[in-house]
């Protein structure tokens, strides 16, 4: 197999895998750091490297967990809160392994547009989703929550700029990948500008 044929592989096999369908086996702590190492080496324009984590793993996980539902019960108006939605954010964490929170830093002097830095994490992330995926590691990258919520960026220390870009729940799961599809086929997403055969 060529490497541009196990990196398709790796890329149109990868799922999201929610964290109820953990099963609580732990990874080790080596081997998250070496898939923060690939997020290391995304793009950077003008090698600002914003990508910021935090990883939290067994007790302190549960109590991020706990945390992130009070925050949500605190900020949520009484008509929008719902009990349910209150446990799986607080037990979201439970058959996890590991949770990285994932943050965009912005740099004090701000000479790279904000977009192309929120592009920059993004593609750090991506770069561990693939990583987990050829280790069969399972991950969620959530947004949900309060991860957009200036409580969260509160709760987390970081800088009136800085952007929660994610939380990302990771461990092992026995249930198989799920088929992949796509809404769109990529032939409706291309304009092919110029002479081609």
């Amino acid at each position: 197999m060529t490497k541009f044929e196990t990196l398709k592989e790796i890329i149109s096999n990868r799922r999201s895998t929610k964290p109820a369908a953990l099963n609580g086996r732990k990874i080790d702590d080596t081997v998250i750091g070496e898939l923060l190492q690939l997020a290391n080496w995304a793009p950077t324009h003008a090698r600002t490297e914003p990508w910021r984590f935090v990883v939290y793993s067994r007790a302190a996980l549960h109590a991020f967990c706990a945390a992130h539902a009070e925050l949500y019960q605190k900020y949520t108006p009484e008509d929008k809160f719902t009990q349910a939605k209150f446990e799986s954010i607080k037990h979201n964490g439970d058959k996890a392994s590991h949770l990285v929170v994932v943050y965009m830093h912005r740099q004090a002097i701000a000479k790279i547009p904000v977009i192309e830095e929120i592009a920059a994490v993004a593609a750090a992330i991506q770069n561990i989703l693939l990583g987990a995926e050829a280790l069969d590691i399972a991950v969620l990258w959530s947004t949900g929550g309060m991860t957009h919520h200036p409580s969260m960026k509160q709760y987390l220390g970081l800088g009136e700029e800085d952007i929660v870009m994610g939380l990302l729940y990771m461990g092992y799961s026995d249930e198989p990948h799920q088929k992949g599809t796509r809404a769109v086929p990529v032939e409706a997403k291309v304009q092919w500008k110029g002479e081609f055969k």
